[in-house]
């Protein structure tokens, strides 16, 4: 290190102030409820190197501190004062962008003629095109339908906005106003960053803030190495499912093996599925990205709540990602709603790491983010009215010695709720309810968190609704150390004159006036033996309206009885955890029976023969081969359940199937 520690400490606090006055800019002067109320957002300082040396702690999306600037700024030549770079491109940015409706921008900070850092930001926009309002439609299966692609393109020169960049921007979305609005305050950031720069180096002197680029950069790679030294080394590995391609098709595998070695982290995704004709791979580019590895930074900033939160974080952390799998499509491939998955590589290492750390690490939060959108007929003029309802997440999983939280998500998710009165000024819904989902935490001696639930009513015709990213209806959030599996999730359309529907994942939903919707997220996994739960917290929960007495009973064997003022029946309670913990178990009946026919080293036989073959076939082969095993089974397996005998058949013609593939590619390549 070149500075002194208390110089270090100095510039470190005054760089991430910076950033987060940078976010208070976009926030406050920011169009749309994307930026406004949910804060789906961030700002930084990017060094030399391109990557991120001061990031928020506390404002806007905390996980994107991997990111990495690099491409984009060598992508456009020459930069000048003045300048601004704009892309959403997840191929050309080379994984800074994730998704079209995420604009990124980048600014060039001089001194004295030459660059000394880069300001950042990005927000998620509310149209950018597409075949759908909001541009993100999980059913698209290659990029050029997700809307406009933005390689980096100058959107400033030299102070002067480019005008031609600009229209191409607003004639290619529906709510062209409302993005140039996000757009100019994000400009407004930039503004903010390059003016505390200026001052920190005029007052500190330009030496000192480039030194402090990569001191703190190595300061908490230090930090993050030491703390990783002290997970118990090994091999772990754990395997979790997306429910499908994009609410039809067969799930989708994650499988995870990750080493711990001398601080040093790395993860493996080699044996997870091809990538799929739907919008949920992750352009990560097999580097150590933000989707990838937002858990190791969780565990990090957990284990060490002083280090500092920069790129530093991420240097002890490889990825091994083979190209053309889910986390690491080739290019080309849908990505809109790659948080999905982002969300499930997340269990994933939750249950490695939990294999490590036991004492540590909880059961699987609720595993879905669903941002709710409304597209409506503009209240002034043509055009469409395209906003966030709220980002609906489930709850947290429990974790040895404390419950989930209820309607959180400790996953990837740090997006604020939007407040109900300013939701039903901006669109035209009326909220009826917007609450916690009593019943659906996983069972557990700390339960897991319970999920969320909301009930709107569309107040004007052709109104469409999306729920983008719904997940865990099939395999439900798992449960850790006994703990059980928390509630699936669930979305009813309650229509005048008609029986309500359970509707399952949506695309793009055609309402009604007067139709309600409602969404019901899942509940977070429960850690250890529910019966050994403390009896006290269960009626807690039992007289707080979220678990009812038959649950109580059933999930917990505490017996509650009484006349208008509830209490435990002690003798009742000790006779019934007796007779043990029965419960749905760790997985939930779901994936229990999904693993019975098709078992995990079959799963990595198939993976490793399907990479042998071109990418173009991968799919088509893979759906035969699960087809033949499917075949004897109900239509809505494994929701719908089947007789021993049957599941055994399957898994036998799915083995069979694998071995003949095997076979297939073996004499190929002979």
């Amino acid at each position: 290190m070149k500075l002194d520690p208390v110089s270090i400490e100095i510039l470190g606090n005054k760089l991430t102030s910076i950033a987060e006055e940078m976010c208070l800019t976009l926030q406050r002067t920011g169009r749309t409820l994307y930026v406004k109320e949910t804060a789906d957002f961030c700002c930084a300082l990017v060094g030399l190197d391109g990557k991120f040396f001061a990031y928020p702690r506390a404002l806007g999306v905390s996980g994107f501190v991997g990111l990495d600037c690099t491409t984009t700024i060598e992508a456009v030549g020459p930069l000048q004062q003045g300048d601004v770079i704009l892309t959403n491109d997840p191929y050309r940015s080379k994984g800074l962008a994730t998704h079209l409706p995420d604009l990124q921008v980048v600014q060039p900070y001089f001194h004295e003629g030459r660059i000394v850092a880069y300001g950042w930001g990005f927000l998620h926009a509310s149209d950018v095109g597409g075949k759908v309002p909001s541009s993100i439609s999980p059913s698209n299966h290659e990029i050029f339908q997700e809307g406009l692609q933005i390689p980096p393109v100058k959107i400033m020169r030299g102070g002067q906005i480019n005008d031609d960049v600009v229209l191409l921007f607003t004639a290619n979305s529906r709510t062209p106003d409302a993005n140039m609005g996000d757009l100019k305050a994000m400009l407004g950031a930039l503004a903010t960053g390059r003016d505390r720069v200026a001052q920190t180096v005029a007052q500190h002197g330009v030496a000192s803030f480039l030194d402090a680029q990569t001191d703190l950069v190595d300061y908490a790679a230090r930090r993050a190495r030491a703390v990783l030294s002290k997970v118990p080394a090994g091999t772990y590995r754990f395997v979790d499912y997306l429910d499908d391609e994009a609410g039809a098709g067969l799930p989708v595998r994650i499988a995870l093996a990750v080493t711990l070695a001398g601080g040093n982290i790395t993860l493996d995704f080699t044996g997870s599925d091809p990538q799929v004709a739907a919008a949920i791979n992750i352009p990560s580019h097999g580097l150590p990205h933000a989707w990838l590895t937002l858990r190791i930074l969780a565990l990090i900033a957990t284990l060490d709540k002083g280090v500092p939160i920069n790129a530093g974080l991420l240097a002890p952390v490889s990825v091994i990602a083979p190209a053309g799998t889910i986390v690491n499509p080739l290019p080309g491939a849908a990505v809109g709603v790659r948080h999905a998955a982002a969300v499930r590589v997340n269990d994933a290492l939750n249950g490695v790491l939990g294999q490590a750390l036991p004492e540590h690490m909880p059961a699987a939060s609720g595993g879905t983010i669903i941002p709710v959108v409304v597209a409506e007929p503009a209240r002034h003029g043509h055009g469409q009215n395209v906003q966030v309802v709220e980002p609906m997440v489930g709850g947290t999983g429990g974790r040895r010695g404390y419950d989930g939280a209820d309607g959180r998500d400790s996953s990837i998710s740090n997006l604020s709720n939007n407040p109900v009165e300013t939701v039903e000024a901006e669109t035209g819904i009326e909220i009826l309810r917007y609450g916690l989902r009593p019943g659906s935490a996983g069972a557990g001696q700390w339960r897991g968190g319970n999920g969320q639930e909301i009930r709107f009513r569309i107040l004007q015709d052709d109104t469409f609704v999306l729920a983008r990213g719904m997940e865990r209806l099939r395999f439900r959030p798992w449960g850790a150390h006994g703990g059980q599996a928390g509630a699936a999730a669930g979305l009813v359309l309650h229509r005048q004159g008609e029986a309500p529907r359970e509707l399952g994942k949506i695309d793009l939903l055609p309402v009604l006036a007067g139709d309600e919707i409602e969404i019901r997220t899942p509940g977070g996994g429960g850690w250890g033996d529910p019966f050994r739960r403390d009896a006290a917290a269960v009626l807690a929960d039992v007289q707080r309206g979220l678990l009812s007495p038959q649950a109580a009973r059933s999930e917990y064997g505490v017996v509650i009885g009484g006349q208008g003022r509830l209490a435990v029946d002690a003798a009742a309670t000790e006779q019934a955890r007796a007779q043990g913990s029965k419960g749905i178990g760790r997985f939930g009946p779901e994936r229990d029976a999904w693993e019975r026919v098709f078992r995990p080293e079959h799963l990595d036989r198939l993976n490793a023969a399907l990479f042998a073959l071109p990418a173009a076939a991968r799919s088509r082969r893979r759906k035969q081969i699960f087809a033949a095993a499917l075949g004897g089974l109900p239509p809505e397996f494994p929701r719908e359940t089947a007789a021993d005998a049957a599941l055994a058949d399957a898994a036998s013609r799915f083995e069979a199937a694998v071995a003949e593939l095997v076979s297939a590619v073996s004499a190929m390549h002979n």
